[in-house]
């Protein structure tokens, strides 16, 4: 019975070891094809990837991580940094209040929180302009055309206000 549970605890310390150091490895090689002259560069470039791995490990949001891993398959740094900006955009998304603009968002980039990010702030941004001109042919001719998107509402009224 002993022998079983060291067993067992061995085998649980190569699982949880095995994935630390493969990782190890590809940050090594990372930092190494990055800079292969140069020593302080690959220390530097190293310890960046590791910690990036180590962050990657533990976060939470499932869906946001395969974007990030989508993206960057190789880079650890990078991963983080998607992460991490994909992860702010989608809280942002969540707290959004305009319906009609977020579905536009949502529409174009189903995949991309980023993305919906910049479109939905674009869209707004259209929308509230469309809203704040008075009413005129132009302005019918651009909604009329474009009726579901405001961005391009506002780019077919400001022209044919020209």
């Amino acid at each position: 019975m002993r022998t079983l549970k060291y067993i067992i605890a061995v085998i649980l310390i190569i699982f949880t070891v095995s994935p630390c150091l493969a990782n190890e490895i590809k940050c090594r090689e990372i930092a190494h094809r990055e800079y292969p002259e140069d020593t302080k560069m690959q220390k530097y470039i190293y310890t960046k990837q590791v910690s990036a791995a180590r962050y990657m490990a533990t976060v939470k949001d499932q869906d946001v991580k395969n974007i990030s891993l989508r993206e960057y398959p190789e880079d650890f740094s990078m991963q983080k940094y998607v992460y991490d900006k994909q992860s702010s955009a989608k809280r942002y998304m969540s707290s959004v209040t305009d319906s009609d603009v977020k579905t536009i968002s949502l529409r174009e980039y189903p995949h991309d929180y980023s993305m919906q990010k910049y479109v939905y702030d674009k869209q707004l941004s259209a929308k509230q302009y469309m809203a704040a001109m008075p009413s005129s042919s132009a302005k019918q001719n651009a909604i009329r055309q474009y009726h579901h998107d405001y961005s391009m509402q506002k780019y077919i009224y400001d022209k044919l206000q020209q």
